[in-house]
């Protein structure tokens, strides 16, 4: 397994490697703007390195009756998403036809993976289909669009994959996630602060994707809550819905490019990509043992997670000392 994992990692590094070497010169460039973190063209797409190792990985797993059927599929119907979103990282598309898009693949997913059959909060259960359905497939859209948000600035959106997927994995043990990780891995190596090259929206949408699509479907096997799983994703989830909401408040045009989120505006204040990463790290270990933690009292979790929430808007709060929204 571990060699397995290994080539993967490699495979992930090499491909963006050689993604890295011709976007330069066919010059797919990061061009930096006023929404931008960073001050010089860096090549951008390199989430296809991602997206080329974790697919050519889940036919192989299926191919050999390793991967079950409705998983599959479920997974396969992100590569609407993915060409969609490289057509957008090479032409800019219209808005609607990627919204239209993240519908499609959103709705395709839901059915394949046949909804998500309950939701446990404090041992008080949600299962009627005509609630979760369409609150499922306005999730799954806006985490998608939330992932592309949060990718931002250098490792953040990798950092929070590989973190995602390692809590589940500690509770599942299921290979899955750490072969995602491992995808994830190689093409850090590249983003890591200083990043040589971005995902683009091609990478970020594909693992908002990938991670709500793991969610679902381990809850409905029973062995990692979707609470749980939100607790894991809030900071990125947490961040980018306060931010819409207050932007929403002040009258903004919410469809407009900014940079008044959490993390950026750290950034603004003097925090480094490489301080921000490594705060978002020791975030995330932190949720990752308060799960821990209600795993073994379950009926702690509603006020435990309402806590992390009014912690995270704390934190929000004293960024806006530093930088106001």
């Amino acid at each position: 397994m571990l060699i397995f994992l290994i080539i993967i990692t490699a495979s992930s590094f090499s491909l963006t490697f050689f993604y890295r070497y011709f976007a330069l010169r066919l010059k797919i460039l990061d061009i930096p703007n006023n929404r931008s973190s960073h001050s010089s063209p860096v090549p951008r797409g390199g989430g296809l390195a991602i997206i080329f190792c974790w697919y050519a990985v889940i036919v192989y797993l299926y191919v050999n009756n390793l991967l079950e059927k409705n998983l599959f599929f479920a997974f396969a119907s992100g590569l609407i998403l993915a060409v969609i979103s490289l057509l957008d990282d090479l032409f800019s598309i219209k808005p609607i036809i990627r919204l239209l898009t993240q519908l499609v693949t959103a709705t395709l997913a839901v059915y394949f993976i046949n909804g998500i059959t309950f939701i446990d909060i404090s041992g008080w259960i949600i299962s009627n289909d005509i609630i979760l359905t369409p609150l499922l497939i306005f999730s799954i859209v806006w985490f998608i669009n939330l992932y592309n948000f949060l990718d931002g600035i250098d490792g953040y959106a990798s950092i929070e994959a590989i973190s995602v997927a390692l809590v589940i994995y500690l509770f599942t043990g299921n290979l899955l996630l750490l072969i995602f990780a491992s995808c994830v891995a190689g093409f850090l190596f590249w983003n890591w602060p200083k990043a040589k090259i971005f995902m683009g929206d091609v990478g970020s949408t594909q693992l908002g994707y990938v991670l709500i699509i793991m969610g679902i479907y381990f809850n409905n096997k029973g062995e990692f809550d979707f609470m749980n799983w939100l607790l894991i994703s809030s900071p990125f989830w947490f961040d980018a819905t306060l931010t819409l909401f207050r932007r929403w408040r002040k009258g903004e045009r919410i469809d407009q490019p900014h940079k008044k989120h959490a993390y950026q505006r750290l950034v603004q204040s003097g925090y480094s990509h490489l301080k921000v990463d490594l705060l978002l790290i020791c975030l995330n270990f932190l949720i990752g043992l308060t799960i821990l933690f209600i795993d073994r009292f379950k009926y702690l979790q509603l006020p435990i997670s309402l806590i992390i929430i009014i912690f995270l808007y704390l934190l929000t709060r004293i960024i806006d000392r530093k930088v106001p929204f």
